[in-house]
């Protein structure tokens, strides 16, 4: 007992510049490997000679950054409406499950996150190319007349995409779905309201924070891809990640290929904040 007491009050006495110290490492290590390349980043961006603020003026009337721009907005949000659609019914069949077969099923969802995206998109070639898995069993069934063209146009950037965000909008949407009270479905139900009434009235309307937060955690990763369109999409299809490796490779413009990262990191500090605000978050365990 009086050592668990002296224990106790060794760690409550630990004062400010203690902690300061103990926290220094961690905090230069944060200062080297973050906030310097994103000075650097921003620096650059705006130091051409002088500083000016013209990358982003021509940022601003370039036809190419404005079409990239929209290629990655319609990309990003044609994906997190997918995996919506698809997610969110997963998700209340693993709500509805008992813990153990629960727990089985988010194995199964999870594996994504365990194999390199490089890897997975190299997958997917092999699965949906012309001559990929699926089109061989659709020309071995229709003869040879139906191929579907689903790589290097935006169809095959879109199910890349889907593989890759679909364990976020899951896990997002299930968190509010276990955080919900059950006793309003029992009061629901014994009021006579049917199932379908039952999901449109209460459990959608309380699961709400957990959509909300996976489409911003799902729009987020999607406007900073890079492998996924330039592995699987075509020349149209180029995003804002690849315009970045764009301007470095192949025009050596590094000002305007870090005015464009900004600007892509501006939007998802935005995307990031937004998500902050969600209530609950949608994660496993939170308040809906």
């Amino acid at each position: 007992m009086t050592s668990s007491s002296h224990t106790s009050g060794a760690t409550s006495g630990l004062g400010p510049w203690s902690a300061m110290l103990l926290l220094a490492p961690l905090t230069l290590l944060m200062l080297a490997i973050l906030l310097y390349p994103l000075g650097l980043t921003v620096w650059t961006s705006l130091y051409d000679g002088q500083l000016s603020v013209r990358a982003y003026g021509e940022l601003a009337t370039s036809t190419l950054f404005l079409k990239v721009l929209r290629n990655t907005v319609e990309i990003a949000l044609t994906g997190t409406l997918v995996s919506l659609l698809f997610g969110y019914p997963v998700a209340l069949h693993l709500a509805t499950q008992p813990p153990r077969r629960r727990t089985a099923c988010l194995i199964m969802v999870m594996l994504p996150f365990w194999t390199s995206i490089l890897v997975k998109s190299f997958a997917l070639v092999a699965v949906f190319g012309n001559q990929g898995l699926i089109n061989q069993l659709l020309g071995y069934l229709s003869g040879g007349q139906i191929s579907l063209p689903m790589m290097f146009n935006r169809v095959g950037v879109v199910l890349g995409m889907i593989n890759f965000l679909l364990p976020f909008m899951i896990l997002s949407i299930l968190g509010s779905l276990l955080a919900l009270d059950r006793r309003l479905v029992l009061a629901a139900e014994t009021m006579g309201a049917g199932a379908l009434r039952i999901f449109w009235k209460v459990i959608l309307p309380l699961s709400m924070p957990g959509v909300i937060a996976g489409v911003l955690i799902n729009i987020t990763l999607s406007i900073g891809m890079y492998i996924t369109p330039a592995l699987l999409g075509g020349r149209q299809d180029m995003m804002v990640a690849n315009l970045v490796d764009f301007y470095t490779r192949q025009t050596l413009d590094w000002t305007a290929a870090s005015a464009t990262a900004v600007v892509l990191l501006a939007i998802s500090g935005l995307l990031v904040a937004m998500l902050g605000r969600v209530r609950g978050g949608g994660l496993p365990g939170g308040a809906a």
